[in-house]
């Protein structure tokens, strides 16, 4: 079995920051990689104020936290990954994006080295075979905040050997996670499930039945939610929410996957929840307030 002591980690934004936190926090260096020393500055910059709240927890020792941090080095060079055992690509939720990081990182890759996608919807054997080598590619999907939760969804591809599994498998059991294997179907478990009811939520709002109030206050106390479906969809971000229902509705070609059209309309306005300040809810205001 592969052996996995270097872990790269492509794409500096939330998910590939968390990943990067977790794999130093338990031992790994990392190299973490974007397209701007300013990126990836914030990135050190978030990863150090959550492992700061983690001290002030209990969760993590002082000294360990610099020992982590030191084991964290950024590059906006693919070139970075040269002794990388694993690179675990986070960009954008967008197939052509992702294709084109899996042509430009392969050269630059030991031959044994691992690659794993962080997609939460996209068909692994299809990112696969965009690379020299299907074999040692896999789905290691993170749940979002990455240091909080506790799952990473495990997806072969039709070529996925066993060797690759059991390695990424591993790995994901020594940074303290707890694995869920998925077949390699259009958005896996997770999003299979928990997408479709953010985007019937969407329509409730779109066909009038309850506000945004209404409906996420109902799923909160009706159904013990811990978030309403709406303030959930702002928090994943509404453009994610509609590449994952438009990855759903193609993929098994079914018109309960069809996303909504408000999530659309969203979208095309540029309101694509808290990271922009604007979604199902104004985040400008305290606290945040509906904006239908």
């Amino acid at each position: 079995m592969p052996t996995i002591k270097n872990i790269g980690v492509i794409g500096a934004g939330q998910m590939g920051s968390g990943i990067a936190h977790v794999c130093a926090a338990s031992g790994y260096d990392v190299v973490l990689m974007d397209v701007s020393d300013e990126i990836l500055q914030k990135a050190i910059a978030g990863i150090t104020k959550n492992m700061d709240r983690q001290v002030q927890k209990g969760k993590l020792a002082e000294a360990d936290k610099a020992a982590a941090l030191g084991r964290i080095k950024t590059s906006t060079d693919m070139a970075a990954f040269g002794d990388s055992d694993l690179v675990i690509e986070a960009a954008t939720e967008n197939e052509a994006l992702k294709r084109e990081i899996f042509k430009k990182l392969v050269p630059n890759l030991k031959a044994e080295a691992l690659v794993a996608t962080n997609t939460s919807s996209i068909s692994i054997t299809r990112l696969a075979a965009s690379t020299d080598r299907p074999a040692k590619f896999m789905g290691m999907h993170f749940m979002n905040p990455v240091p909080l939760m506790q799952l990473v969804e495990l997806i072969r591809g039709i070529a996925t050997d066993e060797e690759t599994f059991s390695a990424v498998r591993e790995l994901t059991l020594k940074i303290g996670k707890t694995a869920a294997v998925a077949e390699d179907f259009p958005a896996f478990i997770v999003n299979r499930i928990l997408l479709p009811m953010i985007n019937e939520a969407v329509y409730t709002l779109y066909e009038g039945v309850g506000g945004v109030e209404a409906i996420d206050t109902a799923l909160k106390l009706g159904a013990n939610h811990p978030m309403g479906p709406l303030e959930l969809a702002d928090f994943i971000g509404l453009d994610t929410c509609l590449a994952v229902m438009q990855v759903l509705y193609e993929g098994l070609a079914d018109s309960k996957y069809r996303p909504c059209p408000l999530l659309v309309k969203y979208v095309e306005a540029g309101w694509v929840g808290r990271k922009v300040g604007r979604g199902f809810y104004d985040y400008s205001k305290n606290p945040p307030v509906p904006t239908r």
